[in-house]
């Protein structure tokens, strides 16, 4: 009810000075504070704790008997099905706010990326909601992600071709 007051104020403002102080204020008020030495350390911590998470799974699989180089596979796996399975039991949401940045760790960020456009548009359909929507976010990363790799495979095969590499 204060917000609708203070924003009712604004507009009511006779002047356009007045109007742009009393926005000003309004929006100074509402704008949350943020320290960027917490952010940094929240980012990093909860970084760690997903990147620790991933080596104890490699760890878990290599006891298991697998190799290193299937072991880190399984723990990609594992870290995608987790970050879809915290996407869809609303807690990676959560995460996020708190970590910021942290949560982004590639293959967890990347697969809540993909999860959560997928579980948000579901009611809409398996073709105009799931089908369409599921790669709003990660689409472009995947886009340049080929882009750029055909770009410097063909360099890298142009250098070859001279004898440079």
């Amino acid at each position: 009810m204060e917000k609708e007051k203070q924003v009712k104020e604004v507009l009511s403002a006779k002047n356009k000075t007045e109007r742009d102080q009393k926005y000003n204020e309004y929006v100074k008020q509402v704008t949350p504070k943020h320290s960027c030495l917490k952010n940094t350390c929240n980012a990093f911590w909860t970084g760690g704790i997903i990147c620790t998470i991933g080596q104890g799974l490699t760890y878990l699989y290599m006891s298991f008997g697998l190799d290193k180089e299937n072991a880190v596979l399984y723990q990609i796996i594992s870290l995608v099905f987790l970050s879809v399975l915290f996407t869809g039991l609303n807690l990676y949401p959560r995460i996020a706010k708190v970590a910021g940045a942290g949560s982004v760790v590639p293959i967890t960020g990347f697969a809540n990326s993909v999860a959560a456009p997928a579980i948000e548009y579901q009611k809409e359909g398996q073709v105009f909601g799931i089908g369409c929507k599921i790669f709003t976010i990660a689409g472009p990363v995947i886009l340049y992600g080929i882009v750029s790799s055909w770009i410097l495979g063909l360099i890298y095969y142009v250098l070859g071709l001279l004898g440079i590499v």
